[in-house]
């Protein structure tokens, strides 16, 4: 994500992972054990005790729904190593416990430090970053539960390793390390009534009841600008009142892709009417968050609304939450003390949307839904995306973008072209392929974002040049890249929709010179193992996704196999020392077997002498 694009993000994503650790393998609550509480068991999933042998992986899915209020996991193992022991343990064979927002976790390829919390207690909170995974040392017991006031509703994945590192995909002859098991309970509560949020479903939410309220119309066809929709949102004015420190919460849903998110509040009044305070000076902080309940330590946006509207650029489809809270209502001004109990306000929520293959600042670029064409015998969901219109021929998995390209400009501003596509559910486990490819030097620069449209401070993955990148991500792998081709991919992509977008720099001439063409697979193994290897295919432990992974030869590992671990050269003196070990190991048996050979002889000839 880029810097600034959301506040609070990092910290919010901390606790947002770290409590689907805690839930995953924390105590089951049924709806008599939370002492009245309006909830009900929205899932409970039991993983019986199971073996992971050296370098074997495990992988478990959680669903969160948006009605759920709190996530419980408990998890034992066979593992019995203290923080100082799994310090001194090399990577290779430490059993490891990873997990993701999104998608599954894949610390082959991760470049962070390993953060060590063995503990027999519920942890307080991880250091996370967006598209980014966390993994810590398997516990021999742990318990923990999360909240939706911690992470958000959407799907969690969990994974445990017996090693992690390159050498894990390698294949061995002889493996000596130690296999160790484990069981875990994970499940998940919600809350029976769509208003009622929070850990123990007590927190009132009000829905906000939203309209189109009509087209806003550009500036004519010489700019470029094209008419707007508006999604208007409102609340009810007269329950709209609280008092100094007391926050209210509200919900809405962006269904289509959105160009601006704008919160403001009308009719700001104090009560009692004959208050002497200045609404002015009061503060009506408002916290917005997507997915999850937001707080003020925990949100996405915030922004005082009495000082200007909170504006959110491409915000992502799906449910928000804002809330709202006031402060400073009764203090000293002027030398007199204010008389002001309760503020009073209008909420309004405006979402932006543009026209129907249109996107962008004043709906001025481009925007193609790209279909998807599934591959002949090949396993599920691997598929390639085309564009669904008469201006390509879709009988190849690539086409032009010379047709497609957006061909406004004002001043000699960059042009930005935007194609959405659909990762399907249960398809985690795959790899995102995209490749550009041109007969001249290309000035284009790829954007990808996950539920939102990207921006140059809003985006998931970039690629500018080949030396300003997603690079230290570790789940985007560049390939091959030149001034002519662009060749990445996203690892373990997310589900829902993608939106990669193009920036063409400096249109202000015939962008359609030169041919460029552009493809987006949606694949198995990347890379085909560097051809090194064989890929394989599996499910999780739900059996909802379907993920691949590369078995490497003896002489490779990685990820992709891309990683030589033992060269010609010392592959041949590997075989030499097998070999040698062999001799060794042959020749004193051979003296053994001679001596018992000479023995038997011996006594035999004293027999017949007697």
């Amino acid at each position: 994500m880029a810097e600034n694009s959301i506040l609070c993000s990092v910290s919010s994503l901390i606790l947002s992972i770290f409590i689907l650790f805690c839930c995953l393998f924390g105590h089951c609550n049924s709806v008599e054990q939370l002492g009245g509480y309006d909830t009900f068991t929205i899932s409970s999933f039991k993983y019986p005790e199971t073996q992971i042998r050296p370098f074997d992986m495990r992988y478990i899915r959680v669903d969160l729904p948006p009605w759920f209020s709190s996530m419980s996991i408990a998890l034992k193992s066979s593992v019995n190593l203290d923080i100082k022991s799994a310090e001194k343990v090399p990577k290779s064979v430490l059993p490891m416990i990873c997990f993701r927002d999104g998608s599954l976790p894949l610390p082959d390829v991760s470049s962070t430090s390993l953060e060590v919390a063995l503990s027999n207690r519920s942890l307080d909170g991880i250091q996370v970053l967006q598209n980014m995974e966390q993994c810590y040392p398997v516990p021999r017991n742990m318990t923990m539960k999360l909240t939706n006031e911690q992470i958000s509703a959407r799907v969690l994945y969990f994974g445990l390793f017996n090693g992690v590192g390159p050498t894990r995909t390698q294949s061995k002859m002889i493996v000596r390390n130690r296999a160790y098991s484990f069981a875990a309970n994970i499940s998940v509560e919600g809350c029976t009534t769509p208003t009622m949020q929070g850990q123990y479903c007590n927190l009132t939410i009000e829905l906000l009841s939203c309209a189109r309220s009509g087209n806003s119309s550009g500036n004519g066809s010489v700019s470029g600008f094209f008419n707007q929709s508006m999604v208007l949102c409102r609340n009810n004015f007269e329950t709209s009142c609280h008092g100094d420190g007391e926050m209210k919460i509200y919900s809405f849903e962006i269904l289509r892709i959105t160009e601006s998110l704008t919160i403001s509040v009308q009719n700001l009044r104090l009560r009692p009417l004959d208050s002497i305070g200045n609404s002015s000076r009061i503060y009506l902080m408002c916290f917005a968050r997507y997915g999850a309940m937001p707080l003020a330590t925990l949100h996405d946006y915030s922004g005082d609304l009495n000082q200007s509207p909170l504006v959110i650029r491409f915000p992502k489809v799906g449910q928000w939450y804002v809330s709202i809270l006031a402060l400073h209502l009764a203090k000293e001004i002027g030398g007199a003390l204010s008389n002001v109990s309760k503020v009073c306000y209008s909420l309004e929520v405006q979402e932006l949307e543009c026209p129907l293959g249109k996107a962008g600042p004043n709906c001025s670029s481009e925007r193609y839904m790209l279909q998807t064409v599934l591959r002949k015998y090949s396993t599920p969901f691997e598929s390639y995306y085309l564009p669904d219109g008469g201006d390509v021929i879709s009988d190849a998995a690539n086409f032009h973008l010379g047709p497609l390209l957006s061909n406004y400009s004002v001043g000699g501003l960059d042009t930005w072209t935007y194609f959405l596509l659909d990762v399907p559910r249960g398809a985690a486990g795959g790899n995102l392929h995209v490749r550009l490819t041109s007969d001249r030097k290309m000035n284009y620069e790829i954007y990808a974002r996950n539920g939102g449209l990207p921006s140059l401070i809003n985006w998931d993955y970039y690629y500018v040049n080949k030396t300003s990148s997603s690079g230290d991500s570790v789940f985007f792998v560049l390939y091959n890249s030149s001034d002519e081709k662009v060749d990445f991919y996203i690892l373990y992509v997310k589900e829902g929709i993608w939106n990669i977008a193009l920036r063409h720099l400096n249109s202000t001439g015939d962008i359609s010179d030169g041919q460029t063409t552009m493809s987006i697979s949606l694949e198995r193994c990347p890379k085909r193992c560097s051809y090194h290897g064989a890929c394989k295919s599996a499910l999780d432990a739900s059996g909802l996704t379907s993920y691949s992974f590369c078995a490497c030869d003896r002489n490779h590992g990685g990820f992709d196999c891309s990683i030589e671990i033992v060269s010609h050269q010392g592959h041949l003196w590997q075989s030499i020392a097998l070999i040698a070990s062999n001799a060794a190991a042959v020749l004193p048996a051979f003296w053994a077997l001679r001596q018992k050979l000479n023995l038997h002889l011996f006594r035999g000839l004293t027999c017949r002498c007697f």
